[in-house]
């Protein structure tokens, strides 16, 4: 937290990893997250959005579109500061990717999206990851970009349906 010129959090914590390096079919859209954000912000969680340099023009979109009380971290992290941040995380909601295995293994509530890839094969191995898979006919396509071009496999998981699952221990 001193690093990063953060403070202790005063409320419970979500942490947002909008990025999957594998490709924009394993992305839930900005616009679902910045949503996410707001309702939680509203409830006077704290939002931290963490991922790579190469998440950092979706950190920067969701950061803005949502307001309130996020911290855009997206591209400022060591993978080590990453980690310390997820250990502090009441629920992290992340694509599959490597920090929602991360944020599982270190027994963090986990809500992971799943589209392209297969959650059979890859979901985190934690009593405490919820998987969200639409299982579409179309999924999984295994594909970095949506091979149908309309990404239902993600846009049809709604903000909706993943905040009932954030609730505060």
């Amino acid at each position: 937290l001193a690093a990063l010129g953060l403070a202790a959090p005063d409320a419970p914590v979500l942490v947002l990893c909008p990025g999957a390096d594998y490709g924009p079919a394993k992305r839930w859209p900005v616009e679902h997250f910045a949503a996410l954000a707001r309702d939680r912000t509203r409830a006077g969680w704290v939002v931290w959005i963490l991922g790579s340099p190469r998440d950092a023009a979706a950190g920067l979109q969701i950061a803005e579109a949502a307001g309130g009380r996020i911290v855009d971290l997206t591209g400022r992290t060591s993978l080590a500061q990453a980690v310390a941040l997820l250990s502090l995380a009441e629920t992290v909601v992340a694509n599959d990717s490597g920090l929602a295995h991360v944020a599982a293994a270190l027994g963090r509530r986990t809500i992971v999206l799943f589209g392209a890839s297969d959650p059979q094969a890859t979901a985190p191995q934690s009593d405490k990851a919820t998987v969200l898979w639409q299982g579409l006919p179309c999924s999984p396509c295994h594909r970095r970009r949506c091979p149908l071009g309309h990404h239902a496999c993600l846009r049809g998981i709604r903000p909706e349906a993943v905040a009932p699952l954030l609730v505060a221990s």
